[in-house]
């Protein structure tokens, strides 16, 4: 845990947040400011600055926080219409926060499409 970062007192309980899945080593909740009528932010419990500081061996991480976002997805029901997921990687890639986070983002219909 970095002491100074809030997704890091989020996952230990220490700051509020409205939580909607947590697990041993990952948690989720909505965020504060929603771009979608659903806008979830998936982390790892432990603190990693940013999809750069992956390891190898740490693959099965990335591969957790998309399948807990699938999930999610199924429960807010906008799988079967379609959701964006989103990492943003360093403070030139739109990362605002320093703590690996996925965004799951539906709910409407989105624009900007990447592909």
């Amino acid at each position: 845990m970095s002491e100074d970062c809030i997704f890091c007192k989020i996952a230990a309980g220490e700051a509020p947040a409205d939580m909607v899945h947590q697990e041993e080593e990952f948690v989720a909740f909505r965020d504060i400011l929603p771009q979608a009528p659903i806008h979830i932010l998936v982390i790892p419990r432990t603190h990693i600055t940013s999809s750069a500081d992956l390891t190898e061996g740490q693959e099965w991480l990335a591969g957790r926080l998309i399948t807990i976002a699938k999930s999610l997805a199924e429960k807010e029901g906008i799988a079967d219409r379609g959701y964006r997921l989103v990492v943003n990687c360093g403070s030139e890639g739109g990362q605002q926060v320093p703590h690996l986070h996925l965004h799951l983002i539906g709910g409407r219909k989105l624009s900007g499409s990447l592909g």
